[in-house]
């Protein structure tokens, strides 16, 4: 049996609305609304979904780098969202994050020598020659030269800033690292090279990768299971061929008969989505996709699905299935 290294429960992010001259709460944006998954050790989890669903979010409220409104987040066991935040200092080694712009990611003043030498003096008793030697076998591992150390952000391209932004992740041997749309800044030809060193270092230090992203055809290439979410909650999860394969909720499917075929013999049927994605400050009643769902009947207006397996591993938000 798998063992798994996080547990989130009931996850909510909810941000307040505040109008008005003395700038009351006059609403709240529910950002993440309770969302609940499993991440195995050593697994990679893919969330893909829309703009403004709630996946970075989700990463961001996992690590605790916002709080979580409400919900049960577990790693190894501890629930990390009732620590104070000395007590989360004190974990963050175990868990890092990799973000999504490779230029705002990293203090333009410092070197790269600075810039990963950072978590190794929060974390680590290295001395300064011991932390020169950690550093310069993190940027051989990331496929850079020790020389690199001495250079600036700005003498570097995208993809090998991000390089420096995953070696700065691994300072300190994490065993979760939270992927926050890391290739989505990157030329095309750049984003193989890196997934290929995630997944190498995947396999060399036994990581495990959440890896958000909104490119289908990344994540079913790097991701053993792969989580959708559509306005603040999960509405499918499974792995990823048994998704790619046979989607269950409406919204998976349109959203993979989107996805663009390299065959121009073969036309696939589109579903097209009718209207936009509602407000996350005024969510629809019910199932939060009726309102755009081809399919929806009278019971999806009035109630919202239970997030449940329907088949062996497969987790499906829909009335269709009850």
């Amino acid at each position: 049996m798998p063992t798994p290294i996080l547990e989130v429960n009931g996850l909510k992010k909810y941000f307040d609305v505040r109008g008005g001259v003395f700038g009351r709460k006059v609403g709240e944006v529910k950002a993440v609304d309770d969302v609940s998954f499993t991440v195995n050790e050593g697994e990679i989890l893919g969330i893909v979904g829309e703009s403004g669903c709630g996946k970075s979010t989700t990463g961001k409220s996992i690590l605790r780098l916002i709080d979580p409104t409400d919900g049960e987040i577990k790693f190894e066991d501890q629930n990390i969202a009732d620590l104070s935040a000395e007590e989360m200092r004190k974990l963050r080694k175990d868990m890092q994050i990799i973000f999504q712009d490779p230029y705002a990611s990293l203090n333009p003043r410092h070197t790269v020598e600075k810039i990963i030498s950072e978590p190794l003096l929060v974390h680590s008793e290295l001395n300064h020659e011991e932390r020169k030697e950690r550093i310069k076998e993190l940027l051989e591992v990331v496929g850079l030269r020790a020389e690199h150390a001495s250079r600036y952000p700005h003498q570097f391209s995208g993809g090998q800033r991000q390089r420096i932004g995953i070696a700065r992740a691994l300072a300190n041997n994490p065993k979760l690292i939270i992927c926050d749309e890391p290739v989505s800044a990157l030329d095309v030809s750049v984003q193989s090279q890196i997934l290929n060193l995630m997944e190498k270092l995947r396999n060399d230090f036994n990581l495990t990768y959440i890896f958000i992203a909104h490119d289908l055809s990344v994540v079913k290439h790097i991701s053993d299971r792969v989580g959708v979410m559509y306005l603040g909650g999960m509405v499918e999860l499974t792995n990823k061929d048994e998704l790619y394969d046979n989607p269950m909720h409406p919204y998976t499917q349109a959203l993979l008969s989107a996805v663009p075929v390299a065959d121009p013999d073969n036309r696939p049927d589109r579903v097209i989505l009718e209207g936009d994605v509602p407000s996350p400050s005024s969510p629809p009643s019910g199932c939060p996709f009726h309102t755009r769902c081809p399919m929806a009947m009278d019971i999806c207006k009035e109630i919202k699905p239970e997030f449940r397996e329907v088949r062996d591993q497969h987790f499906v938000a829909c009335h269709l299935y009850d």
